[in-house]
């Protein structure tokens, strides 16, 4: 599946602490032309776990808007996943959240 950057997507989230993966919504960074190029997209982990805080975590204000069925935060955990394992698009994030995000990626990645 090719998604475009801002699409909210359900994938197989690899977990560092875990053996396997479990299902979990994801944002795609790349645009669709990258990940067209690459049969691969960047995507950034969406959590509803606001208690275990990380340094940049972004609230989604607009979380409905986005397919999100409850309050999550896009969290600083990035990795590339083949397009084919992406499962569904549920959403895209609004413009104000696409704003939040960027900034906090360019404070990560001052480029």
């Amino acid at each position: 599946m090719i998604c475009s950057r801002f699409d909210v997507v359900d994938v197989p989230f690899p977990f560092s602490d875990v053996p396997h993966a479990k299902r979990r919504k994801a944002l795609v960074l790349s645009d669709a032309v990258f990940n067209r190029k690459n049969a691969s997209s960047l995507l950034m982990m969406i959590t509803s776990a606001a208690r275990s805080a990380w340094h940049l975590d972004v609230s989604l204000g607009q979380w409905s808007q986005a397919g999100l069925r409850k309050p999550c935060l896009a969290r600083m955990k990035l990795f590339t996943l083949d397009n084919g394992l992406i499962l569904g698009r549920v959403g895209s994030l609004t413009a104000e959240d696409q704003q939040r995000v960027t900034q906090a990626l360019r404070a990560v990645l001052p480029i």
